[in-house]
């Protein structure tokens, strides 16, 4: 398990989570993930190809995607359930980009597909590669969330 390629991961949540909603998540220690179930209730996921293929998602629990919903709009929620998968595809997305920019430096190049959300309770995440399953897992005063990420 090459913990380089979760350094990218770690940042870019980091910074995305603390511009956007004003959280200070804290990473705790990668681990390679046996289940195809997620950890959160909501995950927003993103298929990757380039140098290698592969997917990256970040699972956050209903507490903290609520939590981060209210930080970035404020008293401007709408649709609950809309308004979180919206957040959720929005942060995948632009963790995702600056974890491929961080990957980069490293010498590998990705492009990255529009992000699906998947919502409910012991849903399941199912990775195109067959390589192990990277997993960081943070913890914030919103909550928690984990990013996995698997290619090949």
């Amino acid at each position: 398990m090459n913990v380089e390629l979760a350094k990218p991961f770690i940042k870019a949540a980091v910074d995305v989570l603390s511009m956007m909603a004003m959280i200070s998540p804290k990473p705790g220690k990668p681990y390679v993930k046996k289940s195809k179930t997620a950890v959160g209730d909501v995950t927003g996921l993103v298929g990757i190809t380039g140098d290698m293929n592969g997917t990256i998602s970040i699972s956050f629990t209903k507490n903290c995607a609520v939590t981060i919903v209210k930080n970035m709009l404020g008293d401007d929620i709408q649709d609950i359930l809309q308004d979180v998968q919206d957040a959720v595809g929005e942060i995948t997305n632009m963790v995702s980009g600056q974890a491929r920019a961080g990957l980069a430096e490293q010498g590998l190049i990705f492009s990255g597909a529009t992000p699906s959300v998947i919502m409910g309770d012991n849903h399941t995440i199912t990775h195109i590669a067959t390589t192990p399953i990277m997993a960081i897992p943070f913890t914030s005063e919103a909550g928690e969330f984990t990013i996995e990420f698997c290619f090949e």
